[in-house]
C-alpha cells in the first residue's frame, strides 16, 4: 500500500450542444493531451487507463486513446451512468494507492443526442425498472419524461415536507449562471436572474421550469493520477492530493422509504460523504469549495443536506442566506455546475475534478475561491452509484 494518490494533471475541452461537438474520440484525445500537457508528462509513462462513457459501443476508450499512443497498456472501459467519470477516477486512484501502478489515467467523455435521455435497449429488462415503478407510484405524471420526474419528484418531496418555495430552485439556477459567466469552458455563460428562471417554459407546473434542468451536452475531461514518488521522480506537480474518496450504491431505503429523495440517492450520497469526512478526519464545516451533481436545481438543493452543508430542512435558508456562493459558508459549483457548464455524462466527474484541482492550485482566475485548501466533489449516477472525493492542497 502506497501513500495518497496525487492529481498531477487535469484537462478538458469546452462542452458543446449535441450536433455541435467533435466526435467522441476527437474530444477524448484532446482532453487526454490537455491533461498530459498540464502534468508535463509523456503518454508512455502512463501505466493504466480507466475510460468512462455511457452512450457508446464497447472499447470506445481504446478508440480514443489509440490516437494518443498505442503503448499496449491496459484500458478499462467504465459505465456508471452520470457518475461514470468519477467511477473512472475512483479506479485510477485505487490502482495508484494500492501500489498496482505508479501512474494512471482517468478519462471521461460523452457524445450525446438532443432531448431527454432514455433507454437504448428495449428488448431486455431496464436497470431502472424498480426506480420507474416507485416513481410512478409516488409522483405519477406519466406524460413527463422520467428524468424530470425523478429529480422534480425529489424536489417536490422537499417542498411538501418543509414548505420550500419554487423560487428557491430558481435562485440556485441563477447562482449557477453567475458562476458560469466567469468560466470560459462553460456552455451557458449568460447570467439569468431568479425571475428569468421562473419565467421560462414550465415543464412541470408548480415543480419545475426549463432552466432548472441541465441540458444534454457533449464533452471530455481527464486527469493524471500518480503516487508522490512518481511525481517527484518525474518533476510533476504534487500540490493536490486525494485525501479521501468513497463510492456507494443503493441501500434498502431507496425503495423501502417511499420517498423520491431516496429514489434519487439522498442516503447513498450521505453515506459516501460521511465516509469521506471520517476517513479524512474532518467535518463538512472544514470544506472550502464544492462541486456537486446539480443535474437539476432540485438535486443541488437536497444534496446540500446530504453532504451536511446544512441541516435537514434548512436548504432554503441556506440559499437565501447566500451560503452556497462567494461570501458565504461554501462556494458550490464555481464552474457553473451541470446546470450551466453542461452535463456530458461520462465527462462530468472529471470536469468537476478539473475545476477543483484548479481551485486548489490557485489557477481558477475570476472563479478563484480565496484560500481554498479542501475541496469536495459529489458525482451521482442513478441506478445507482455515488462517488464523493475530497481533494487537499498538499
Amino acid at each position: 500500500m502506497t501513500d495518497k494518490a496525487y492529481v498531477a494533471g487535469v484537462g478538458m475541452v469546452p462542452f458543446q450542444k449535441p450536433g455541435k461537438s467533435e466526435s467522441y474520440d476527437v474530444m477524448a484525445t484532446a482532453a487526454t493531451r490537455s491533461a498530459l500537457a498540464d502534468a508535463g508528462l509523456d503518454y508512455d509513462k502512463v501505466q493504466q487507463a480507466y475510460v468512462g462513457y455511457v452512450y457508446g459501443d464497447s472499447t470506445c476508450g481504446q478508440r480514443a486513446l489509440y490516437h494518443v499512443g498505442m503503448t499496449g497498456i491496459p484500458v478499462l472501459n467504465v459505465n456508471n451512468n452520470c457518475s461514470t467519470g468519477s467511477s473512472a477516477l475512483f479506479l485510477a486512484r485505487q490502482a495508484v494507492e494500492s501500489g498496482a501502478v505508479e501512474c494512471a489515467l482517468a478519462l471521461g467523455f460523452e457524445q450525446m443526442q438532443p432531448g431527454a435521455i432514455g433507454a437504448m435497449f428495449h428488448d431486455r429488462v431496464s436497470p431502472f425498472a424498480a426506480f420507474d415503478r416507485e416513481t410512478d407510484e409516488l409522483v405519477g405524471s406519466a406524460e413527463i419524461p422520467l428524468a424530470l420526474r425523478y429529480f422534480g419528484g425529489a424536489g417536490k418531496a422537499h417542498m411538501d415536507e418543509f414548505g420550500t418555495p419554487l423560487e428557491t430552485f430558481a435562485k440556485i439556477r441563477a447562482k449557477a449562471s453567475r458562476h458560469a459567466a466567469k468560466n470560459p469552458v462553460a456552455l451557458f455563460r449568460q447570467e439569468v436572474t431568479a425571475e428569468d428562471v421562473m419565467a421560462t417554459q414550465v415543464v412541470w407546473p408548480g415543480i419545475m421550469t426549463k432552466l432548472m434542468a441541465c441540458p444534454p451536452t457533449c464533452g471530455a475531461a481527464a486527469a493524471i493520477i500518480c503516487s508522490k514518488e512518481f511525481a517527484d521522480k518525474h518533476g510533476l506537480d504534487s500540490s493536490v492530493r486525494i485525501a479521501a474518496q468513497a463510492m456507494t450504491t443503493d441501500g434498502p431505503e431507496t425503495f423501502e422509504a417511499h420517498d423520491m429523495r431516496e429514489v434519487v440517492g439522498f442516503s447513498m450520497a450521505k453515506r459516501a460523504a460521511d465516509q469521506v469526512y471520517e476517513d479524512a478526519g474532518i467535518g463538512p464545516e472544514d470544506v472550502d469549495v464544492v462541486e456537486l451533481h446539480d443535474c437539476f436545481a432540485h438535486n443541488e438543493l437536497i444534496t446540500y443536506e446530504a453532504l451536511g452543508l446544512c441541516g435537514r430542512g434548512e436548504a432554503a435558508k441556506f440559499v437565501d442566506d447566500g451560503d452556497n456562493t462567494y461570501g458565504g459558508k461554501y462556494v458550490t459549483n464555481p464552474s457553473g455546475g451541470l446546470l450551466s457548464k453542461g452535463h456530458p455524462l461520462g465527462a462530468t466527474g472529471l470536469a468537476q475534478c478539473t475545476e477543483l484541482v484548479q481551485q486548489l492550485r490557485g489557477q481558477a482566475d475570476a472563479r478563484q475561491v480565496d484560500g481554498a485548501r479542501l475541496a469536495l466533489q459529489h458525482n451521482l449516477g442513478l441506478g445507482g452509484a455515488c462517488v464523493t472525493t475530497l481533494y487537499e492542497k498538499a
